[in-house]
């Protein structure tokens, strides 16, 4: 805490229904920030998963197309465990995804479909923390963070990609805000319970492949510690227990 009356990171707004979690891979949303969704949905907020890939590049023993198939059972199975069971994928390429229009049109589409009043997203910084030598952003995580804070004004802008209307998706400016996960700038914090952390855990523990991939040997064991340190520094920041952190974005509503 700053001083003995204002915590570091203010709570995160929660007068809101819809929300559209955007990351590039199976598995993102799953380091701590299912904690904070499985807070939501057991609250009964919607919330919604579109990935832009299916993590086929991976796992370096699997070939891409049985790594999608594997990525893309253990994020089903992630998604449920914190009470989400819509998921989409863009398929756009793992390891090379491009920050352009296709993924900007894309993303707009999923946005007007979905017509969420919260986004949250991964990291878009070109570092994992502040200051020099800080571990690297992978770039990724990066084209996919800043193209989802440029789909929102996409897509509630009728004459950006004018086509989706005929395709039956109409401008929908009704986004707040956006919630960026891991940012090493974190403004906002969603307050959890070890319950909450519990399922965070198990989410993350879902990814077996990709953590034995890792050169893990006990996937439980490693999402425990992990998202145990995570949500605890959290919790430091914003003076509690167990937090998950945000990098709050604001934006003009249109809707």
């Amino acid at each position: 805490m700053t001083d003995s009356t204002q915590p570091a990171l203010a709570p995160l707004p929660d007068d809101w229904h819809r929300a559209l979690a955007v990351v590039a891979h199976p598995d993102d949303l799953e380091y701590g920030t299912a904690a904070a969704v499985a807070k939501w949905t057991d609250a009964g907020k919607q919330v919604a998963y579109v990935l832009a890939t299916r993590g086929e590049a991976g796992i370096d023993g699997l070939e891409p197309g049985e790594s999608a198939r594997v990525r893309e059972a253990e994020q089903r199975a992630s998604s449920a465990v914190a009470g989400v069971t819509a998921l989409e994928f863009l398929d756009h390429r793992d390891g090379v995804i491009e920050e352009g229009l296709p993924l900007r049109r894309d993303l707009a589409a999923a946005i007007r479909r979905h017509r969420p009043e919260l986004i949250v997203t991964l990291n878009h910084h070109d570092t994992w923390a502040p200051g020099p030598g800080a571990p690297r952003n992978t770039p990724d995580h990066r084209a996919v963070g800043r193209s989802v804070l440029d789909a929102v004004g996409d897509a509630g802008n009728r004459w950006v990609f004018p086509e989706l209307v005929a395709e039956g998706l109409p401008p929908w400016g009704g986004v707040r805000w956006t919630a960026v996960a891991a940012s090493p700038y974190p403004t906002h914090a969603e307050d959890v319970t070890a319950a909450e952390r519990d399922r965070a855990v198990a989410s993350l523990a879902e990814h077996r492949a990709y953590i034995l991939g890792l050169g893990e040997k006990d996937p439980d064991a490693y999402a425990r510690t992990l998202i145990g340190e995570m949500l605890a520094g959290a919790g430091r920041l914003r003076g509690t227990d167990l937090a998950v952190s945000f990098e709050l974005v604001s934006h003009a509503s249109a809707g």
